[in-house]
């Protein structure tokens, strides 16, 4: 498949290492470990996710309902080989598929608020597409508010990359005067923090009252060979009950005198946490915007609210989308650039479809109802007969 000739281009032949990647040729790779990080949400943001289990499925459930989207052309030689290209660009160091990369990329985006990515060439072509950490990355203030320098910081010192061209960044709901976005977690942390210790506590009361734990009490009578031996005789039953608890099968304990067995922690009652646990999720899931039926939370909701839960989600998508266009223009202009072609192209995002397939039937069923009516109504105003 050729396109049209190519042009002359300021791109220098040869291959671009990756700009936004840490330094994997220093010997001492244990000081590796240290990220000139400004900001530690970053790390907070991860801690986050893998403590909350809710919130990280959220994180996954966005990205996979964003959806796919394809790219169509006038001219159909350039058509089929930006959609080969697309299907097999090398994505990282293990993954193909440009659709591999915008996954990664949002995931980011909605965890930190900001997502670097670059376009890696080779012999003036686009060769891959690299997901940046951004524990590398340091964005600065250029020599006006509108000029930003990015900046590798895998050495411990900030160097501005030398094709920031090839530099791929997005924020999500930026701070009017910062050039960072703000996390889909931000607000989180704290209602996060009394919900683990809800959890904690839960299972340090199940590991003290669930886990039933007796007494064993004796009582030596006043008889003078009670009193001597009653160490003893405490020892011998401390054994015998031990042996009972432990082994195997269901043993019974016998013992002569004064002995009392209590379990201990059968009478106190776990406080219930169903309320402040709800009130809590209720806030995570209004962050994250999904509606609770889609993260498995069995709250009562009306078919109506469920119906107006999927329009809002559908925007909240949609607005999502738009953040990634950007990105995606980016990568294909210069995909078809760097080949000669300037024709144009758009970006046609699949449809967002969020009911289930028994409400999509009855929506057909009810369309082909109702151009048959329509039909029978313009055979009886043409006169005619059914």
């Amino acid at each position: 498949m050729g396109l049209i000739k190519k042009r002359a281009t300021q791109e220098p032949a040869g291959t671009h290492s990756v700009q936004t990647s840490r330094d994997t040729k220093n010997p001492f790779c244990v000081l590796d470990t240290y990220s000139p990080l400004k900001d530690s949400q970053t790390q907070l943001y991860t801690a986050l996710r893998e403590a909350v289990p809710i919130i990280d499925a959220a994180i996954f459930k966005l990205v996979r309902l964003i959806g796919g989207f394809k790219i169509t052309l006038d001219d159909q030689n350039a058509q089929e080989e930006i959609a080969y290209f697309l299907e097999t660009v090398q994505v990282n160091g293990t993954s193909y598929g440009i659709h591999s990369f915008i996954s990664s990329y949002f995931e980011q985006l909605l965890t930190f608020g900001t997502a670097v990515g670059e376009i890696v060439t080779a012999n003036a072509q686009v060769a891959a597409l690299y997901n940046a950490e951004l524990s590398c990355i340091e964005l600065q203030r250029g020599d006006t508010p509108l000029d930003i320098k990015i900046c590798n910081t895998a050495s411990g010192t900030p160097v501005p990359v030398k094709y920031p061209n090839l530099i791929l960044i997005s924020l999500l709901n930026p701070t009017a005067g910062r050039i960072c976005g703000n996390s889909l977690l931000k607000g989180l942390p704290f209602i996060s923090s009394v919900l683990i210790k809800i959890y904690n506590t839960i299972g340090i009361n199940w590991d003290r009252l669930g886990n039933v734990r007796f007494a064993v009490t004796y009582k030596p009578s006043n008889e003078s060979v009670d009193k001597t031996f009653a160490k003893q005789r405490a020892m011998q039953m401390a054994k015998e009950w031990g042996e009972a608890m432990h082994g195997d099968g269901v043993r019974d304990f016998v013992a002569v005198g004064d002995v009392q067995i209590k379990a201990i922690g059968a009478d106190n009652q776990i406080l219930d946490s169903e309320v402040p646990v709800r009130q809590i999720l209720e806030q995570i899931v209004a962050k994250t915007g999904l509606p609770p039926f889609m993260l498995g939370l069995t709250w009562s909701s009306t078919e109506r609210m469920s119906s107006q839960q999927a329009d809002v989600l559908t925007s909240e998508l949609e607005a999502y989308r738009r953040l990634l266009n950007p990105v995606i223009f980016r990568i294909c202009d210069t995909f078809l650039r760097l080949k000669g072609c300037d024709a144009k192209f758009k970006i046609e995002w699949d449809d967002i479809t969020l009911q289930d397939e028994v409400e999509l039937s009855k929506a057909k069923l009810y369309n082909a109802q109702a151009d048959k009516i329509n039909a029978e109504l313009n055979i009886l105003l043409n006169g005619s007969q059914i």
